[in-house]
């Protein structure tokens, strides 16, 4: 793989990572706007930042941050995959098309379907596919290629999915966990005896809206990249496509013109197309 293909792979990585980031860097300075100084001088905006962060982790609980920990954990699994798979170099590798289009015009079928079939690229599985119903005709050919394509298409969108999962259960969960910390809250304060204190309701729906935070938080990045890989998916997709069939027109057509004389005087008629496979035309009756 190429310095600029493993560019492009983690560029997008690289901005989710800086989003999140940015994220708990702004929300961590509003609140230490928030908060006001100590009368002594002592605190300063990195200790509120401490403080916003402590004060979140506690609010979550054990079992919010198991389950919102697992689904960023699944998330950023989801997004580094996908990055992987949709690469440049993993759809069409560089220098393959040069390669194999120099194999076919040297009329070295086997050793084209061999390259192609050892290439683990979208490409080569995708050449694979119609090459081995080229004998077929062109129209089979074809048609086992697009087959091929739309199964590999969906397997990325079934992965893809689970990004719109997540961003979509992530606000649920949160809204959840807040709706579940404020009757918490509002329970104690309906106890027998107990006084309405403003500042312990307030901290008690502090810590109820920090789920919602978690949750917002996490699907933002999922809708996002949910989107960004449905649009690359359906790119690479066609351009995979177009690229294949052109080869497959090429090489088909190829099949069929007269080998060069080479000791031999050559036939009058075109030969059949040859099998991708064995590099063999099927036999006519004489």
């Amino acid at each position: 793989m190429t310095l600029s293909a493993r560019h492009r792979s983690w560029r997008w990585l690289a901005l989710f990572v800086l989003s999140i980031t940015t994220t708990l860097l702004v929300a961590g300075t509003s609140a230490a706007q928030e908060n006001p100084p100590a009368p002594t001088g002592g605190t300063s905006s990195s200790g509120g930042l401490f403080d916003f962060i402590g004060h979140f982790i506690h609010s979550l609980g054990p079992l919010g941050l198991i389950v919102l920990g697992s689904l960023s954990v699944a998330l950023v699994a989801f997004i580094i995959l996908l990055a992987l798979d949709l690469r440049t170099g993993a759809i069409i590798p560089g220098g393959f098309v040069e390669e194999f289009t120099d194999t076919v015009n040297k009329r070295k079928f086997k050793e084209a379907f061999d390259l192609a079939r050892m290439d683990s690229s979208f490409l080569g599985k995708v050449l694979t596919a119609g090459m081995s119903r080229l004998q077929y005709g062109l129209e089979d050919a074809r048609e086992a290629s697009a087959n091929m394509l739309d199964t590999i298409k969906s397997s990325k969108e079934q992965i893809n999915s689970y990004l719109a999962v997540i961003g979509t259960v992530g606000p649920l969960l949160g809204l959840v966990g807040t709706v579940f910390g404020m009757i918490k809250a509002f329970m104690a304060l309906n106890q027998p005896g107990a006084s309405i204190d403003p500042k312990t309701l307030a901290d008690g729906i502090s810590h109820a809206l920090c789920m919602t935070l978690a949750g917002v938080g996490l699907a933002v990045p999922a809708i996002f990249f949910n989107a960004f890989f449905k649009n690359r998916i359906m790119k690479v997709s066609m351009e995979c496509g177009n690229i294949s069939d052109d080869l497959l027109t090429q090489m088909y057509h190829n099949s069929k013109k007269p080998a060069p004389p080479s000791g031999a005087t050559p036939s009058s008629s075109a030969p059949a197309p040859a099998d991708a496979r064995t590099g063999m035309s099927p036999v006519k009756p004489v």
